[in-house]
């Protein structure tokens, strides 16, 4: 008795114990990659971003076209009429937001910023809109700069709360005309907007710039190029924990199922030179996509270095292919 007691103690030991070590390292995983406040514990942060940069083409014109624009957004922000905005998600976070004001009626801009960023990275992209007659709102999404979260949503949870700035901008103006321009993680939640069939018609184009296909995918890639480990079966355990902790599934954040019934229109950009998103997503997508769209490849441009690669090109075929759209709404 006493050997089939040491038996049975052994072999529950032997599966147990591996089991919940599995267990710690995939909570571990969610956390380190989601979690903003775990993730600055582990330096994550910092990491990302010494990663990113590396990875980024270092030509010279890049850098010198990024410190033209983010000098002359500067210059901007310190003069122009703007305010701070804030929101209640359905699950209790407050969101924030910065607007900025125009004296005349004209369309509106959503801005949407990558994973692990904030609404300032995408002042340059505030500054072109507003000398254009933009009124302009661009948020923190959740989790990230000033806005509130446990976890960072890959665009799912994105995707419901930039419904709020929706709503903010028709209780502004019933009839406003919006574009969604974002990048990278903000360009799949934008994406992501036009697959709900709600969607007010007032959301007129999409300015998708270098987007991801899905979060699944996505995460995959991540978990093996971060923490050198095999994407199975740790992606689907992974999955599994992010519903009960973060209340949402990776596989609902597809930004390639929502372009397969999309009618708003479209404009895919994508640097060639992309070692963060491949550029093959945004060609996937554009595919993919049954709405008005078009396709931009930036050549040797990295990740969401598109606009200071070929800035001409860059802004030329967003101010065309919104002309167009405009005209024919």
């Amino acid at each position: 008795m006493r050997r089939k007691k040491k038996r049975i103690i052994i072999i529950t030991s032997v599966i147990l114990i591996p089991a919940v070590m599995y267990l710690l390292l995939v909570n571990f995983l969610v956390s380190a990659a989601l979690v903003p406040s775990f993730m600055r514990k582990l330096e994550a942060f910092e990491r990302i971003t010494e990663d990113s940069y590396a990875a980024q083409v270092q030509s010279e014109d890049i850098k010198t076209s990024r410190r033209e624009s983010l000098d002359a957004a500067a210059e901007w922000f310190r003069t122009v009429d703007r305010q701070k905005l804030s929101a209640r998600t359905k699950d209790g976070y407050t969101l924030i937001a910065e607007e900025f004001l125009q004296e005349e009626d004209g369309p509106w801009v959503l801005l949407l910023h990558g994973y692990t960023g904030w609404k300032e990275e995408m002042y340059p992209f505030a500054y072109w809109y507003h000398t254009n007659g933009y009124h302009v709102v661009a948020p923190d999404l959740r989790c990230q700069g000033e806005s509130e979260g446990d976890f960072i949503g890959m665009g799912w949870t994105d995707h419901d709360d930039c419904m709020l700035w929706i709503d903010y901008i028709l209780s502004k103006d019933a009839d406003a005309r919006i574009v969604l321009h974002g990048q990278s993680m903000g360009a799949a939640t934008a994406l992501m907007m036009t697959g709900e069939e709600d969607l007010p018609a007032n959301v007129v184009a999409v300015i998708s710039d270098c987007a991801y296909t899905d979060a699944y995918s996505m995460f995959g890639e991540k978990i093996t190029e971060w923490f050198y480990l095999p994407a199975f079966p740790l992606v689907d355990s992974a999955r599994l924990v992010l519903i009960a902790r973060g209340g949402y599934d990776l596989y609902d954040a597809s930004a390639l199922r929502a372009v397969a019934q999309s009618r708003t229109p479209t404009l895919f950009i994508h640097g060639d030179q992309d070692a963060m998103i491949s550029v093959q997503m945004s060609v996937d997508l554009y595919e993919t996509a049954v709405c008005k769209k078009e396709l931009l490849i930036v050549e040797g441009a990295g990740h969401a270095q598109a606009q200071d690669k070929d800035p001409d090109a860059y802004y030329g075929a967003i101010e065309t292919f919104l002309q167009e759209v405009m005209q024919s709404d």
